[in-house]
């Protein structure tokens, strides 16, 4: 008959670190586990005190949880957690239990402990980034929020709400949806709109007056993403940022638009007009000279026409997306044919050529063109369009045979000279290129050929398949 094996064997295997030890803390017995949760070998902690072992800020409450539990407290903690001091110096965490059994014959109390230090740690970072991310929230000008996906919960806005929508953040966690009562009655359709699409699983991406403290005169930009999980739209985050003064000068900028190009247009016109009787009346001296102003006055019209385009640009949502470059060149390539049949040009591109820029860079490869084309010095001008594309990128190149471009006209637009009294633009066509490609987060280059003429080279990101 085999015998039965010794039970202190048996607990040398277990994972647990376990211990027996006295009233007075000493340890009378403990598992093999002892070195590999904390690196003693077993019979050198026999015969020491326990508590010699916790680390000192946990010292207090580790003893006082004993002696609940020598005492036969009820109500004493049946679990602990503390740090214990390893053989090489260190601290491990435990979790240990501390029970008394009284229907075996063990004198003492088994304290069984796992170690949690990985967890304690993982719990200490997500309660530093937790702390950190509450502090920025509380600093921060915008408003930051997350809501159910249901928008039947708030679960969380910082304290910029109550500045920019006006009521307390209690009444938001007490009603979510009392957000709606600080949102102009005319923008509610479409924000509810946008609320149903988050809820769907869109993004999005929207502007609407808010506070009625103010009249509604507060106007904020709203970013937000629905959170999936598993297929359902778990969470809804987002930020809603102040943008008032944007909007004021949005609109100043619109009303000044408005008026000069009315007044420059009504002006020239009145010029115009003048210019035509004189030459009607005067010798071919005076008729040479009344061209001058005429062409001089349709030229400042159109300055102010190009000035419009700028001024809606800088005023419109200016949201880079998916655009066929190559579509457009051939295009810009096609009108300019037909505007100009004198002209010799060429369009080289590919069947395709994806991009992210603004919806309106069409018209900054026709201005471009146009110009090649306008200040050729040859009878018959040649202009060369074509794209390329990269593993990353997008490029349009105007080729042109014109005087190279004075330098002090790019780098002017492109930051790097600083316009003074001195400098005279020749017009605002290459300032709305430039905006164009900006706020399409592209680059534009300047280039004198070698042989004669400019190339202009517009860079914007490959859209990836």
């Amino acid at each position: 008959m085999v015998s039965p094996p010794d039970p202190s064997v048996l607990l040398d295997y277990t994972q647990t670190k376990l211990s027996v030890v006295d009233d007075a803390g000493t340890i009378r017995y403990v598992n093999a586990a002892a070195e590999r949760v904390m690196g003693y070998e077993p019979e050198t902690l026999v015969g020491t005190d326990a508590f010699d072992y916790v680390h000192p800020d946990d010292r207090e409450r580790v003893l006082g949880a004993f002696a609940d539990v020598v005492a036969g407290d009820p109500d004493a903690a049946s679990v602990i957690e503390y740090r214990y001091r390893t053989a090489d110096g260190g601290w491990v965490w435990l979790q240990s239990r501390i029970t008394e059994l009284d229907d075996i014959d063990v004198d003492g109390y088994v304290v069984s402990s796992h170690d949690v230090t990985e967890r304690i740690a993982a719990q200490r970072e997500r309660q530093t980034t937790e702390t950190r991310l509450q502090e920025i929230a509380a600093k921060a000008g915008d408003v930051l929020w997350m809501f159910s996906g249901d928008w039947s919960e708030c679960l969380f806005v910082n304290p910029a709400y109550e500045e920019v929508y006006g009521p307390p953040i209690e009444t938001l966690y007490d009603d979510p949806e009392s957000f709606l009562d600080s949102v102009h009655p005319d923008d509610i359709a479409v924000v509810e709109a946008e609320m149903r699409r988050l809820s769907n699983g869109e993004p999005a991406d929207m502007e609407y007056r808010v506070n009625p403290d103010t009249e509604y005169r507060r106007w904020v930009w709203v970013q937000a993403d629905p959170i999936v999980v598993d297929g359902t739209v778990e969470r809804i985050v987002g930020f809603s940022r102040d943008v008032t003064d944007r909007r004021r000068r949005e609109q100043q900028l619109a009303v000044m638009d408005k008026l000069l190009r009315h007044n420059i247009r009504n002006d020239m016109n009145v010029v115009i007009g003048e210019a035509e009787n004189v030459e009607a009346e005067g010798g071919p001296e005076v008729a040479g000279r009344m061209r001058v102003i005429r062409d001089t006055a349709a030229q400042l019209i159109m300055t102010a026409e190009k000035q419009r385009e700028i001024i809606e640009l800088l005023t419109g949502p200016g949201t880079p997306e998916e655009v066929d470059l190559s579509g457009a060149v051939t295009r810009v390539g096609r009108a300019m044919r037909e505007r100009y049949p004198e002209a010799v040009i060429e369009v080289d591109v590919p069947e395709t050529a994806p991009a992210f820029a603004l919806g309106g860079i069409e018209t900054a490869i026709a201005e471009l063109a146009e110009n090649a084309i306008v200040h050729a010095t040859d009878e018959t001008p040649t202009l060369r369009l074509a794209c390329r594309m990269t593993e990353e990128s997008v490029a349009v190149e105007v080729v042109d045979d014109c005087e190279p471009i004075p330098e002090y006209e790019y780098r002017v637009i492109t930051g790097d000279h600083e316009m003074d009294d001195l400098y005279h633009g020749s017009g605002v066509g290459l300032w709305l290129v430039y905006w164009l490609v900006e706020l399409s987060d592209g680059d534009i280059e300047f280039e004198t050929r070698e042989s004669s003429g400019n190339r202009v080279r517009l860079t914007f990101a490959l859209v990836a398949d």
